[in-house]
């Protein structure tokens, strides 16, 4: 195997994104249990669309069509759950980026809300935030965790269009 992961085989590209997807949820929770950071609605959400990626990714891997329409479908699917959670990373960024009189009031857990409510409600409701999501907990160079959340689907997308989407002519007939 060479080193140019753009040489790599469509199977082994798809591995490295679902190795990427599942060590960033394997760190967050890392984070969770050792550092005690307890994840607000969103940071749950932004961790689900990173286990669609990655099951797609896997997906993709393990099924390794040798057609660019087979790759392009899965890539389809990938950007799917990528765009989800660029959108739900993005909105927490947004949250953790308003001035303080203008953060909404903490709402109930993620508990209570699949509890009492059904699911379209409590997905509305997580996504339209609350003051728990905008603070800042942890950072990292100066990036938040939603911020590197955001940075890694925005790479992840760039993965998906280089691996699935926009495959050079050579690379259609590795497996």
């Amino acid at each position: 195997m060479t080193a140019n992961p753009l040489r790599w085989s469509f199977r082994i590209q798809c591995f490295a994104g679902f190795a990427a997807c599942a060590l960033l949820i394997g760190y967050a929770v890392f984070l969770q249990f050792s550092a005690h950071l307890e994840p607000c609605p969103l940071c749950i959400f932004q961790r689900i669309a990173f286990a669609a990626l990655g099951l797609v990714f896997l997906l993709a891997g393990l099924h390794a069509p040798r057609g660019a329409g087979g790759r392009r479908a899965w890539g389809a699917l990938a950007l799917l759950a990528a765009a989800a959670g660029i959108g739900i990373a993005g909105r927490h960024v947004w949250l953790q980026h308003l001035p303080a009189d203008q953060v909404p009031m903490c709402g109930p857990g993620l508990d209570f809300l699949t509890e009492a409510m059904p699911l379209t409600s409590v997905i509305r409701t997580v996504l339209t935030g609350s003051g728990e999501c905008a603070n800042v907990d942890w950072t990292f160079l100066g990036l938040s965790m939603p911020e590197w959340s955001l940075l890694w689907f925005v790479l992840l997308v760039a993965w998906v269009l280089l691996v699935m989407v926009l495959p050079g002519k050579d690379r259609h007939v590795r497996t």
